[in-house]
């Protein structure tokens, strides 16, 4: 099949999506009103609640959902083929992924920016909520540890991205000032920082740096990570106009750039190259290799970020709610923040798939499972827009190499600042006054302990990296279950919720159980990981049956009246 077919059937799907299911749901569903006053201006503090411009909004919201994991879990799913990845992909974005941010991001504005975890307290009941905040904490304990360890492996494997990645933090400080402190108009200032993001990439590829094996008495593996989660406790502090904001959204736009790159270099080479073009591929791969798990229910877990995610519930009600400018903005900052990343997804399915020259290659590749990846992604994009737009294969890698260690980068300060919350949540269920600063140092711990718990090459990083999928996977679950009660009581459609979840938390449930096994298993015994899977295990059911007890009273309780929602509608002011 030729790739720029898939492409354009890809694209057609996504944007079908958000111009016509996103529409019903913002309408009908969610019944988003302008005269709503949202938590950003309500609770304004200049800190975590600020007005934002809801295309820089969604920049933030957007990179900090996307990190590594929409190019991560497709390039492992591939395995099994292109056609089951393509399909959970532009399926999962439209009806999956894209209902389940915007609906998080609407919850949330709808409840002064309370995140998930507090919700579930209101709406599914406070046995509920501490075991909720359990799987919160786990899943975001896993992007920090995990996404540090794979910034800083690809720091290392490839040097030429360093440049930009640390640049990109001083091109975000100036974009920031630029727009809140100078207000200078976003386009112009859009410009130039891309062009000076770009002028790093450049640069970068002419001077890539490599640190010693031995620099300042620590390898490079224990210096970048260390630079990292420096780094992260600092961003997870700063007012979120400073850099959060302006990062994300300079690398927002850098992302679309690169897609654009990508799919145009897909375009062009059908015309110029010699056949290298085609997706070598198969469409289903019945002669996966020893070891390989079965497709269902894995596919569903392993391909999370890029059909629906947990963690982008957790953003969508932890910092992209307190910035909401209007209500109406959360379509475009929710569900096309999720198309965005199944773009991304799919721009990975097409670069492995029909990047690699022959079905040899791509046999050796997917040799066994799990060791496609993010270099992959690197790999055969590289070759694409070198074969279709001419581009230096040094300088192609570096740009798509940039490209994904920005956005793990995002992912990773976000995941600090929610972990932050998390924190500060779990001491104020227990009557203690958790500090910003405290919570912060609480984070550093724990992550850099998981991190370098079996030693310094930061092997702990990525040891509960195969419980992510499914944690992933069950906590969206779980937030859709808050929307669905949220929506019955509210007596309003509930089906595109229940739907999701009830398909969502089948597989993820039953991928839950098939790993337990899998780490009690003579010869691959991982009791840390089996003990963890026990606790998400449990928690998880416990949740689901609170939330069906929720979901049964909401059907037999009073409906909540529009006059009721009146009550929280007040006329918008500028502060």
């Amino acid at each position: 099949m030729s790739p720029v077919l898939l492409m354009a059937i890809g694209l057609a799907i996504l944007a079908l999506g958000y111009f016509v299911y996103s529409k019903y749901l913002a309408n009908r569903v969610y019944q988003l009103n302008d005269s709503f006053r949202t938590p950003a201006h309500e609770l304004r503090d200049g800190v975590d609640y600020v007005p934002t411009n809801k295309f820089v909004l969604w920049g933030h919201h957007f990179t900090s959902v996307a990190g590594a994991a929409p190019i991560v879990g497709p390039a492992v799913a591939l395995i099994w083929g292109w056609v089951p990845a393509f399909l959970w992909v532009t399926i999962g974005t439209v009806f999956f992924a894209g209902m389940h941010d915007f609906g998080a991001l609407w919850a949330s504005v709808r409840n002064k920016g309370q995140s998930i975890g507090s919700l579930s307290g209101r709406y599914i009941g406070k046995r509920g909520a501490g075991l909720f905040l359990i799987v919160i904490f786990i899943l975001l304990l896993m992007v920090i540890a995990a996404f540090s360890v794979v910034i800083t492996n690809l720091l290392i494997s490839t040097p030429s991205a360093v440049i930009p990645t640390w640049g990109a933090i001083g091109v975000a400080l100036l974009v920031g000032v630029a727009v809140y402190r100078l207000r200078m108009p976003l386009l112009p200032v859009t410009i130039v920082g891309v062009v000076a993001l770009y002028a790093l990439i450049v640069l970068g590829d002419a001077v890539p740096v490599v640190i010693p094996e031995n620099f300042l008495g620590m390898t490079p593996t224990v210096f970048w990570i260390l630079m990292l989660f420096i780094y992260g406790a600092f961003a997870s502090l700063l007012p979120v106009w400073v850099l959060l904001q302006p990062r994300d959204y300079i690398n927002g736009v850098q992302l679309f750039i690169g897609l654009i790159l990508l799919y145009g270099a897909v375009v062009i080479g059908m015309f110029v190259s010699d056949g290298a073009h085609e997706i070598v591929a198969p469409a289903f791969n019945m002669n996966v290799p020893d070891g390989t798990p079965s497709i269902v229910p894995l596919l569903f877990v392993t391909i999370a970020c890029g059909a629906i995610s947990g963690f982008h519930g957790m953003v969508s009600s932890g910092t992209s709610s307190k910035q909401l400018d209007k209500e109406t903005d959360s379509r475009f900052v929710g569900y096309f923040g999720a198309v965005g990343e199944g773009l991304l997804a799919l721009g990975t399915i097409i670069a492995i798939s029909a990047g690699l020259r022959t079905v040899a290659e791509w046999e050796e590749l997917y040799s066994a499972f799990g060791d496609a990846g993010i270099q992959s992604f690197v790999q055969g994009g590289g070759m694409l827009m070198e074969a279709g737009l001419g581009l230096p294969a040094s300088l192609s890698a570096t740009v798509l190499a940039t490209m994904a260690v920005l956005f793990a980068a995002t992912s990773l300060d976000t995941g600090f600042r929610l972990m932050r919350f998390v924190v500060q949540e779990m001491g104020e269920r227990v009557n203690l006054k958790v500090g910003k600063y405290a919570a912060t140092g609480v984070v550093l711990v724990l992550g850099m302990g998981l991190t370098f718990s079996q030693g310094l090459g930061a092997e702990g990083g990525l040891r509960i990296w195969p419980l992510f999928g499914t944690t992933n996977q069950l906590m969206a679950s779980l937030t859709l279950m808050i929307l669905a009660v949220m929506l019955i009581r509210k007596r309003r459609n509930p089906w595109p919720a229940l739907i999701p979840l009830a398909l969502v938390f089948t597989m993820s449930f039953w991928a839950a159980i098939e790993q337990l096994f899998s780490f009690a298993a003579p010869g691959s015994q991982d009791w840390l990981l089996f003990i963890i899977d026990c606790v998400i295990i449990v928690s998880s059911v416990l949740v689901a049956i609170e939330g069906i007890r929720a979901i049964i009273r909401a059907t037999k309780e009073p409906p909540e009246h529009a006059d009721e929602d009146e009550k929280l509608v007040a006329v918008r002011e500028e502060v």
